[in-house]
Order: structure tokens, then C-alpha cells, then sequence
């Protein structure tokens, strides 16, 4: 029986219970039709979360990846003091490949113009980041060190920055594995542009803030949630120490 004690607890008994059911539904599915099994995952997990929040936070909104566009433009959300900002399943693409362990579940909430709470759950790696309990990131040594980027489609001017700055790129599946990463001590920072949503980031930008992490656009500009347009197409998360020379690096190369 789930125990609801805050909002930060939820975000992470959501987080988790999804990614355990998203566990269950690889192993029942299989891999052998993967369109079918990130159908599958995506749809669960959706309505799982939906329908947790409506029956837990009914008086709160909802933004999630997997909702129609008419309830993304609902006009109620943007009027709300607090909207929970989700991605039932972040990395499908990782998801439905055998042995990958890099996708996760996000559940953030949005509460009158910030981030108050949020989870990131990494089901195949067995843990789930919270606000409630935050990492604490590992302090910088100076020399070489690790960016996160994606593994399909990593940008060009990342692998530019890279070279500019001393560090190597690590390719990793999805958003939210990128940005643990970075407070588990596996990179020190995750460079992203070239299109994202606000589902994609919330959360482990809410455990990222919470743990001390830097976190905000490419351009150094605050990073923003629940707006009309979710685009949110940018994203530097970093160790503070490196935050400065990261910024410098990107504002050079855009020159």
C-alpha cells in the first residue's frame, strides 16, 4: 500500500511504482517486437500515473508526454498553481532493447513559477533519485572530464565544446539517465541542443537543483516550466565548479 506523506514522497513512490510495472511489462512483452513493446510501456504507464494523480492531487493539473494535444493546450493548466509535469517513460528507444539500462520515469511538480518536487526513477539500475533525499555530487578534480550526450544524435557543436574545454563524450540513452549521471558521479555534465520538452527535463532538473547541481539553458538563462509552448529545447547540467567554463565554452563556439 503506497504511504503518502508529501509531495516529494510521491513523486517518488510515483516514479518508482511506474518503473517497477514498466519492469513487469518488459518481461511479460519481451523484445521481439520492439514498436510494440515501447507502445505498451508508454500506454501503461501513462495511465498509471494519470490516474494516480487525478485520484491522489484531484485538484491539480497535469502535463505529460504521452497526452493528446488538446489536453496539452488546455488553458486550465496554465492558469493552475500546480501542475505535475511527467514522462511515463523517458528513453523508449532504450526500453525496448534487451540488457539496457538506461531509461527511466519522471514525475515533477510545478508549483507557482518553480520546480518543488520531483523523482527520477532508474528501474533497471534498481534506484530512484528524489527531491526528498537528493545525491550529493561528487566535488571536481581538476584535468579531463566526462559530457553526457545521446546516443543517437549527440550535436555536433557538443563534440566542438569537448575539444574546446578537455573533456570526453559518453553517449547514454535518455534525459533523465544523462542528468543522474551527472549526481551519481558516472559524467560531470550533460550538454544538450536540438529539441526537448519540458517532460524531458523537470524532474531530474528538480533533483539536480535540489542536490546542488548547476542546471540551466545553454545561454546561462533560467530553465522554465508550465509555459503555453512545453518546447524546452536546450539544456546545460553540470558539477557547479565546471558550470562557468562550460558556459564560456558554448557563449565562444556560438560567436
Amino acid at each position: 500500500m503506497m504511504t503518502i506523506r508529501d509531495d516529494h514522497s510521491l513523486a517518488a513512490d510515483l516514479a518508482t511504482e511506474a518503473g517497477e510495472r514498466l519492469l513487469r511489462t518488459r518481461e511479460r512483452t519481451g523484445f521481439a517486437d520492439p514498436a510494440a513493446l515501447r507502445a505498451e510501456g508508454d500506454r501503461s504507464s501513462h495511465l498509471y500515473l494519470m490516474e494516480s494523480l487525478a485520484r491522489l492531487r484531484p485538484s491539480d493539473s497535469v502535463l505529460s508526454e504521452e497526452a493528446t494535444r488538446e489536453e496539452r493546450l488546455d488553458p486550465r493548466r496554465l492558469r493552475a498553481e500546480r501542475v505535475w509535469i511527467v514522462d511515463p517513460l523517458d528513453g523508449t528507444r532504450e526500453f525496448s532493447e534487451e540488457g539496457r539500462a538506461d531509461w527511466a520515469v519522471h514525475v515533477a511538480l510545478w508549483e507557482r513559477g518553480r520546480l518543488s518536487a520531483g523523482a527520477v526513477a532508474l528501474p533497471a539500475q534498481g534506484r530512484t533519485l528524489t527531491t526528498a533525499d537528493p545525491p550529493k555530487p561528487p566535488s571536481f578534480e581538476k584535468g579531463r572530464f566526462r559530457i553526457a550526450v545521446s546516443r543517437t544524435r549527440p550535436p555536433e557543436f557538443v563534440q566542438k565544446l569537448a575539444y574546446l574545454v578537455g573533456a570526453d563524450l559518453v553517449p547514454i540513452g535518455s534525459a533523465g539517465a544523462k542528468i543522474s549521471a551527472v549526481l551519481t558521479g558516472e559524467v560531470e555534465a550533460y550538454v544538450h541542443a536540438g529539441g526537448q520538452y519540458e517532460w524531458d527535463s523537470a524532474a531530474p532538473v528538480a533533483v539536480a537543483l535540489a542536490a546542488g547541481a548547476h542546471a540551466s539553458r545553454i545561454d546561462g538563462s533560467e530553465l522554465t516550466y508550465n509555459q503555453a509552448d512545453p518546447s524546452l529545447p536546450d539544456i546545460l547540467v553540470s558539477l557547479p565548479e565546471l558550470a562557468t567554463s562550460l558556459l564560456a565554452g558554448i557563449r565562444d563556439l556560438h560567436r
